[in-house]
């Protein structure tokens, strides 16, 4: 078969910005899934695509070619909205664990295709994996089932779901091309309007323990989602949310399920409760029930019985003991004062070599590894209050995670201003 197009003329005009064809740009992703295009061509694809951008028309046929590479999946027959969410990730983020009852106790289908964690932060599926027995795998009319029945699924992403997104990611992972807006956005929207779901409501990061760490950027990559879901069909929202600091009081896997589950029961920390209780407002409204009273939900038990009904029927028992560590160490404050800094991203770095996040995607992780937070930014202290405790399966891991944590946080004589969670809103 001849080919329709050369991949050094795509690179070319890429990179020197003279124009892509559509028809080129949706070959360069189909002959890449095939094999055709190599992952060196790919690798300068990509290169260029961080240096010079691309224009939105071009984002949105390389999203379409990514999606057009596997299956689409439907919801249409559940007979009731669906609404996903989306985070870009961060240092304690477990909001979809209480967020998909939550959203479902209303009558909401919440297909959440999770994935796992890789580098500082451990997975949504490695969280749910603490719990004795859940199962991530599903089949596609096992999660349908789930569906009707019970209203929110939490699961692996099958390899049908933008396959060409599963070569281009790891591509960019080791070539220096993380960090281009395009990719970024064509990665996690292909998947998420591949899916299925009818909207979408995107929690952007930034902060240092987040992807973006520049509000312009962040508001870049927010911006460009939201007209991707737009140009799709598929209602989006994005929210652009702090990540300076870890949210909440737990960051590992086993504990952040344990926190999530004292939300759902009415408690928990109250950065975790407000931006749950905002994302699911904002979730319900694209579903059309913009006056829900989200708040009522967690207080008398419905969001709880919707996650003990979804864990159960991934064969998780949710009245099971999470694990814990066999080795802790506690820091505690050498003076009195404020708690000026926790820093998301040397708090992260820390959880991770305890073992609650992987170096390699074959690594397994250590589900009671991680840190739980006696306080958090702007608490005041006195001079041996416990600040935090790691928690390890081994000994030698907890000194190299004390090394990470130099600098990480500080106690100062006044308190500091606390920046809101939520910085901006956008929508198409």
């Amino acid at each position: 078969m001849t080919e329709p197009f050369d991949a050094v003329d795509v690179i070319r005009a890429q990179r020197d910005r003279t124009g892509l064809h559509p028809d080129a740009l949706r070959w360069m992703v189909d002959a890449y899934t095939r094999e055709y295009v190599t992952d060196a061509q790919m690798a300068a694809f990509a290169m260029a695509v961080l240096l010079n951008g691309m224009a939105r028309d071009e984002i949105r046929v390389m999203t379409d070619a990514m999606i057009a590479s596997g299956e689409r999946m439907s919801f249409s027959g559940l007979g009731k909205p669906t609404v996903d969410k989306h985070s870009t990730g961060g240092v304690g983020d477990k909001i979809t664990l209480p967020l998909a009852p939550l959203v479902a106790s209303f009558g909401v289908a919440v297909p959440q295709l999770s994935g796992r964690g890789l580098g500082h932060t451990g997975g949504t599926l490695d969280k749910l994996e603490s719990i004795p027995g859940w199962r991530a795998a599903l089949s596609n009319d096992e999660m349908t089932a789930q569906l009707r029945e019970i209203g929110a699924v939490i699961c692996a992403a099958g390899a049908g779901l933008a396959p060409a997104d599963k070569r281009l990611y790891a591509l960019r992972d080791v070539t220096g091309t993380v960090e281009a807006v395009p990719l970024i956005a064509s990665s996690i929207m292909s998947k998420k309007i591949a899916e299925g779901t009818s909207s979408l409501v995107l929690d952007v990061k930034v902060g240092t323990g987040a992807f973006m760490h520049d509000l312009d950027r962040a508001r870049e990559l927010a911006r460009t989602m939201v007209e991707l879901g737009a140009d799709s069909g598929v209602a989006t929202t994005a929210l652009i949310t702090g990540m300076d600091t870890p949210l909440g009081r737990a960051i590992g896997n086993a504990n952040e399920v344990r926190e999530s589950v004292e939300v759902l029961a009415g408690g928990g920390p109250a950065d975790v409760v407000e931006l749950t209780v905002t994302l699911a407002r904002e979730m319900l409204a694209l579903a059309g029930q913009p006056d829900a009273d989200v708040e009522a939900a967690l207080k008398d038990g419905r969001a709880m019985d919707v996650w003990r009904a979804m864990i159960r029927a991934q064969d998780g028992d949710p009245d099971a003991p999470l694990p814990t560590p066999r080795e802790t160490h506690t820091v505690t404050a050498p003076s009195d004062g404020f708690v000026t800094e926790l820093d998301a991203w040397g708090f992260g770095i820390a959880a991770w070599r305890l073992g609650a996040g992987r170096a390699r995607p074959q690594d397994p992780v250590v589900h009671e590894a991680g840190i739980d937070l006696h306080v958090q930014r702007g608490d005041a202290v006195t001079a041996g209050q416990p600040l935090f405790t790691l928690g390890a399966r081994d000994a030698d891991r907890i000194p190299r995670a004390l090394q990470a944590l130099e600098g990480a946080w500080t106690i100062g004589a006044s308190a500091p201003e606390v920046a809101p969670i939520v910085r901006e809103k956008i929508t198409a």
